[in-house]
């Protein structure tokens, strides 16, 4: 029997992160659909649902095919786990678990509203699918861009999925459309931040113009000013969270055909960022 190695770095004594901790699984738990066992031919006994997300955080920390999933874990089979994130993406489980975290955040006073940063990343995808196209930097091959904006201290606000060669401007206004209101304290959901710093890629006086009609103040890089201009003091921040969802080894690379697939454990990583956030 092969012998897997997993080297995430664990110091001795933490435990492994794809073990859900009580306080995640308060949070998780009542908005996971309810599957009532049928009466008539009940079949095999489902796979407790705390023990299905730890082998797909496993498999997301990891980047382990679905098929190589340890049976002695006791997380069940890889096509079982495969199956509840399927069926948890199409419930809107992570994006109602991402929001139930930002909401503790901005209760907690941990949300930074004077400002927010966007910006994406190419990653390749092996297998194609759907929102993959040839990459401008990587040789025409498949890839696909994680596009992610963040409140002022790195908090990911929003999170979308596209094609390699998709220009990261055409992105700008779905990624501010798609910051949920946040709930967590008197008075209305906060769902603007106050101003928006991006590099060159989003350069573009029509987008500065939309950008401004929503109430926030456009902070773009212009083409052809030289670098060390200022704005990189702000916009570093974006580009930490988006090495962080990168630690997830299984956004590195988009092995899934299925984009709702990769855009699920997208989701579920920005919200274990809000969580690791929140706890720390």
């Amino acid at each position: 029997m092969a012998l897997l190695v997993v080297d995430l770095h664990v110091k001795k004594g933490e435990q492994l992160p794809w073990i859900v901790p009580d306080s995640l699984w308060e949070r998780i738990e009542p908005l996971l659909p309810k599957v009532e066992r049928r009466r008539r031919y009940p079949g095999r006994k489902r796979l407790d649902d705390r023990l299905a997300l730890q082998g797909i955080l496993f498999v997301l920390y990891t980047a382990i095919p679905w098929e190589f999933l340890p049976q002695e874990l006791g997380f069940g089979s890889g096509m079982t786990c495969w199956r509840r994130l399927r069926d948890w993406h199409q419930a809107g489980v992570w994006d109602r678990l991402h929001q139930v975290l930002l909401a503790e955040l901005h209760a907690a006073g941990q949300l930074d509203w004077s400002k927010a940063l966007i910006d994406s990343s190419h990653v390749r995808a092996l297998k194609g699918g759907p929102k993959t196209g040839p990459s401008p930097v990587d040789r025409a091959k498949p890839g696909s861009k994680h596009h992610v904006i963040t409140d002022g201290s790195g908090i990911p606000l929003a999170v979308c999925l596209t094609g390699g060669n998709r220009n990261e401007v055409t992105q700008l206004m779905p990624l501010i459309k798609a910051i949920p209101p946040v709930r967590g304290r008197v008075g209305r959901p906060r769902k603007r931040p106050d101003c928006l710093y991006a590099d060159r890629g989003y350069d573009h006086d029509k987008y500065r113009r939309l950008v401004w009609r929503t109430g926030i103040k456009p902070n773009i890089a212009r083409r052809g000013t030289p670098h060390g201009s200022g704005l990189g003091i702000h916009r570093w921040v974006v580009e930490r969270t988006i090495a962080l969802l990168h630690w997830f080894r299984r956004l590195r690379i988009r092995w899934e055909v299925r984009d709702d697939i990769h855009e699920a454990f997208m989701t579920l990583a920005a919200a274990i960022i809000c969580w690791r956030r929140l706890v720390r």
